[in-house]
């Protein structure tokens, strides 16, 4: 390794790639926690509910998937598409958001529903077959935009299958951020990682021994007020959860390192927290201190423990972090 020369400091390392859309359960904020539970050492990289992608973004920021095969699933088309269009065509996709934000500074609240209801509801509905919506850079860029000026940054479709969020308040929205854009393409275009539209429990069939798989379901409502698990047209409730802890039992009895994130609900813990085959498996139950950001009441916004499940052991953190249950 050839040293700097004295007197001429080191280059800053590259900014760290966040996700680029705002998503119902994105897990920037537990970020800290799940560090705790990344092995040292894995093969490939499995996240089946990619979502915003946060955990996939931190450990590809970290150099942590450098020469590893990252597969990263999600079943909503909106999100596969327009994640699929940045990777491939990122200037087209800047450009057309270029033209947006222009839009947007002339006439913020009417501008958002002429592209919501005049351009972005026909032309998803016209790309749309057999389940999946053929992004374009437009259609993405539309898409980015809706999502940084929505209500929320939510993403939500009617009975109809039409993006109905409506705008919200931002003073000054960062619409287009080239450099953020073309970080996210880079980092989903490198030679190792897929990305596929495709249910949750296909990872049953990919993973292998060794494999480090992330699972972040839509979580179980804590109350029968809060409900958000709704960001994709397919319903995830108690059947899906329970399909879903016998495949993280699965993939630890197959040697895969699982780690599984989750609300405190009482149907949780009793998949989890003290599960005769859970804990056969070796899965642990970790309650964790996060915070809600998306709900309609400020008041609902705010600090929750959730769960993080894993048969990983846990590294060396600072007192007071995490307690186990």
């Amino acid at each position: 390794m050839i040293a700097a020369s004295p007197g001429v400091p080191a280059a800053a390392p590259p900014p760290p790639v966040r996700p680029l859309l705002k998503w119902a359960g994105g897990k920037r904020q537990l970020l800290p926690h799940i560090r705790r539970f990344v092995p040292d050492h894995f093969p490939r990289y499995l996240e089946p509910f990619f979502g915003s992608g946060a955990v996939f973004f931190d450990l590809h920021s970290r150099g942590l998937l450098a020469g590893r095969p990252a597969i990263l699933l999600d079943i909503n088309a909106d999100l596969v598409g327009c994640y699929g269009a940045v990777r491939d065509e990122p200037e087209a996709v800047i450009a057309a958001l270029r033209r947006l934000a222009r839009g947007h500074a002339q006439a913020p609240e009417a501008h958002y529903y002429r592209v919501r209801d005049g351009r972005f509801n026909p032309a998803r509905e016209k790309r749309r077959h057999d389940g999946t919506i053929a992004y374009t850079p437009a259609l993405a860029a539309m898409l980015i935009y809706l999502n940084r000026t929505g209500f929320n940054g939510l993403f939500r479709v009617n009975r109809q299958g039409r993006f109905n969020v409506p705008a919200g308040r931002y003073a000054r929205p960062a619409i287009c951020d080239a450099d953020h854009l073309r970080r996210v393409s880079a980092a989903l275009r490198g030679p190792h990682v897929r990305l596929a539209l495709t249910s949750f429990d296909a990872v049953e069939t990919l993973a292998q021994a060794g494999d480090f798989v992330y699972l972040d379901p839509p979580y179980v409502p804590v109350s029968r007020t809060a409900h958000f698990t709704a960001y994709t047209p397919c319903p995830f409730g108690p059947a899906e959860q329970a399909r879903l802890q016998q495949i993280a039992i699965a993939l630890a009895r197959r040697g895969c390192g699982v780690l599984l994130s989750n609300s405190t609900a009482p149907d949780v813990a009793r998949l989890y927290d003290g599960h005769p085959e859970a804990v056969a498996a070796g899965l642990r139950a970790y309650r964790v201190p996060a915070r809600r950001a998306i709900n309609a009441r400020a008041t609902g916004r705010g600090p929750v423990a959730e769960y993080l499940i894993t048969n990983l052991p846990e590294r060396e953190t600072e007192p007071g972090a995490a307690g186990r249950c």
